[in-house]
């Protein structure tokens, strides 16, 4: 029977009901289902009251006690210990698959099992917000009461069970640990774990010293065993460190995210069965982080999260210099922004040129879509084949920078965070003054070429070529007649792709070994010969995924319009660059014969435009780098007012190199 609220007749009856009939489950869930009814006021009042009865009813506390003893006694505790909390060792997608099917088709609840129990017991999402609302204290304080009421044989009896349980769960994490050593994976990445004193070997061994000591009731000095602890957790960092390096990919995080778990969960039980005494606090606080875990053991959303976390840290994890270049820090790196975007500018002012060819020649909507994404993925590959530069693509390619200057933000140390935030705000600057040399470079180059262009082209074929366009072309950006700041900001999410996926590809690269692959692959190192091989391999090492990335933006905003077309949506993309070209175009095609007030919102259509492309790409790249580095989103506040106070102290800053 479940009681929403009791007074202290009921909650005595239902008490001395479930101790009568030996029934310790329903006993826990009814007081459980109690506690959650109640609003986060009430829950401490109410536990008090569950003392107080305790309190005036020795004889029932003394039964319950007694009851609470022997059922735990017969639980199996180590499965709990080493699973709630800890990713599961088959993967992500296995386990998707069994949470899938677990939802679909729920499994039997074995109440005599504690994994199964605390599911029960704790399968509400908003558990956390009872338990929390309980000071330790008062749960310490419960537990004492328990204690002072069992008896001698009741106390030796839990102590032993509780013991024995504790220490193979401690072994058997010692195990996994050890037994990650061996992960060819991990081995490639840091040749030492082939070492047989290896950190993860070394601590395993320390750890089986560590519970014959505890078993025989003897004394153990521990503090090698904590050097070797702080040896593992360095190694894990160094391995996560060197995925920078070498590559990463999501198996791999996957697994160091659950090597760090095991690690953490080994450290907890240790410092709870390090002596005799076990202190009440510290096995409330594992409590609460299982009871926790056990609440979401079977959420899909909860593993989704968990997930996109790791995806965001592999992506990150991209040592290539395919961020730091789109980041200028001064005059001379600058300057060279602007001429470089003046180049890519030049560029796409003859692929809009294009476009509006294409537009007069293809009507089926299916080819011209696949047509004008060959031909902005052709282009944008040109424009980084010539080391030229697109604006907007900052903010998406700087994902791993972003991720860097957000690793020391520690929300528990106020001195780092103030530092690390206001290393935040002066990339932010950087990185703005390089989008803003970028915009202008773009415009200055798109525009007046365009211009240009379209004067040749008309006069070469003996009409405004551009005429039939030209209304078109005007209303794009006229943010009256079109939503010029949604298809802005459809544009910045595809840069932000094109930027994940370039930092995917590297990332992949590096941990694939692909350069030693291709120069010394067999059939064409015979073929073209070794030394051209290793050329070949150099190229494509530090190009590919550049390559990949632009062709994959230049798909993405050339099926927008005709995906829009065929669902009947109203999608497409604006870029600053080619809204610049059109301008020129739609100018050019009305004879300039277009009121100043039309051009004036042209301009601003421009203007927001590079807005939305920006403010899109950056967010979504500050969000993953957020994601990667395990920063609350609590910090953006915190982010926001650094990057206001510098902007206060030298606004100049944010636009030109001073």
């Amino acid at each position: 029977m479940k009681y929403s609220s009791f007074t202290p007749e009921t909650l005595n009856a239902f008490l001395q009901q479930h101790t009568m009939e030996n029934n310790t489950f329903e006993l826990l869930e009814g007081l459980c289902y109690w506690l959650r009814q109640c609003e986060p006021q009430q829950v401490l009042p109410a536990l008090r009251l569950l003392k107080n009865n305790l309190k005036e009813n020795k004889k029932l506390t003394r039964e319950l006690s007694a009851m609470l003893c022997s059922w735990l006694c017969s639980m199996r505790l180590y499965p709990l210990f080493i699973s709630s909390g800890i990713l599961p060792r088959e993967g992500f997608g296995r386990e998707m698959k069994n949470r899938l099917y677990e939802r679909i088709n729920p499994s039997f609840k074995d109440v005599n099992d504690l994994r199964d129990v605390f599911y029960l017991l704790f399968s509400d999402k908003n558990d956390a917000r009872w338990i929390n609302a309980v000071p330790l204290k008062e749960w310490c304080g419960l537990i004492r009461l328990l204690r002072r009421h069992a008896t001698d044989s009741d106390k030796q009896r839990v102590h032993q069970h509780f013991q024995a349980e504790g220490l193979f769960a401690i072994e058997m994490l010692s195990i996994w640990i050890a037994a990650e050593d061996m992960e060819p994976e991990l081995m490639r990445m840091e040749p030492t774990l082939l070492n047989a004193d290896s950190p993860f070997v070394a601590l395993h061994r320390e750890v089986v010293d560590w519970l014959q000591a505890r078993r025989a009731q003897h004394a153990f000095d521990d503090s090698h065993l904590q050097v070797m602890i702080e040896q593992c957790r360095e190694l894990i960092d160094r391995l996560q460190k060197r995925g920078m390096v070498v590559g990463t990919s999501f198996n791999v995080t996957y697994l160091l995210e659950r090597l760090e778990q095991t690690l953490e969960r080994l450290e907890k039980l240790m410092a709870i069965f390090a002596s005799n005494r076990y202190l009440p606090r510290r096995i409330l606080l594992l409590a609460g982080t299982i009871a926790g875990a056990s609440a979401e053991q079977h959420s899909i959303s909860r593993l989704w999260k968990q997930s996109n976390k790791l995806v965001a840290r592999s992506i990150t994890q991209n040592a290539g210099d395919h961020g730091e270049h789109y980041i200028t820090r001064n005059r001379k790196e600058y300057f060279a922004m602007f001429y470089s975007a003046a180049g890519g500018g030049v560029l796409i002012a003859l692929m809009a040129l294009f476009k509006i060819y294409l537009g007069t020649v293809i009507d089926d909507k299916v080819w011209k879509g696949i047509v004008e994404g060959l031909n902005y993925g052709f282009g944008f590959t040109l424009i980084f084949m010539f080391h030229f530069t697109v604006a907007t693509k900052q903010p998406a390619m700087t994902a791993s920078t972003i991720a860097k200057s957000l690793e020391n933000i520690n929300p528990q140390d106020n001195k780092n965070k103030q530092k690390a935030c206001s290393e935040f705000a002066v990339l932010f600057s950087r990185l703005f003054r390089s989008q803003f040399i970028a915009f202008v470079g773009n415009v200055f180059g798109a525009f007046p070429v365009s211009m240009l262009l379209a004067f040749i082209v008309s006069y070469l074929v003996g009409y405004n070529f551009a005429t039939p366009k030209s209304l078109h072309l005007l209303e794009d950006m006229n943010i009256w007649h079109t939503p010029v700041f949604m298809h802005a900001c459809i544009a910045g999410i595809f840069l932000f792709l094109s930027g994940i996926i370039a930092g995917n590809v590297a990332s992949v690269n590096n941990f694939n070994n692909f350069y030693y692959r291709l120069s010394e692959h067999p059939f064409l190192k015979g073929m073209f010969g070794k030394k051209r091989m290793q050329r070949v391999a150099t190229w494509m090492q530090k190009k590919w995924p550049s390559v990949v990335s632009n062709i994959c933006f230049g798909v993405f905003m050339g099926s927008a319009w005709t995906v829009g077309v065929f669902f009947k949506w109203n999608i497409d993309i604006r870029h600053i660059t080619f809204v610049s070209g059109n301008f020129a175009y739609g100018l050019f095609g009305a004879n300039f014969n277009i009121s100043l007030e039309n051009v004036i919102w042209c301009i601003l259509g421009i203007g927001i435009v590079g807005f939305g492309n920006f403010i899109v790409s950056f967010s979504l790249s500050l969000w993953i780098a957020l994601r990667s580095r395990q920063v609350p989103f609590s910090e953006l506040r915190n982010l926001l007012h650094s990057v206001i106070l510098k902007f206060k102290e030298r606004p100049a800053a944010f636009f030109f190199p001073v």
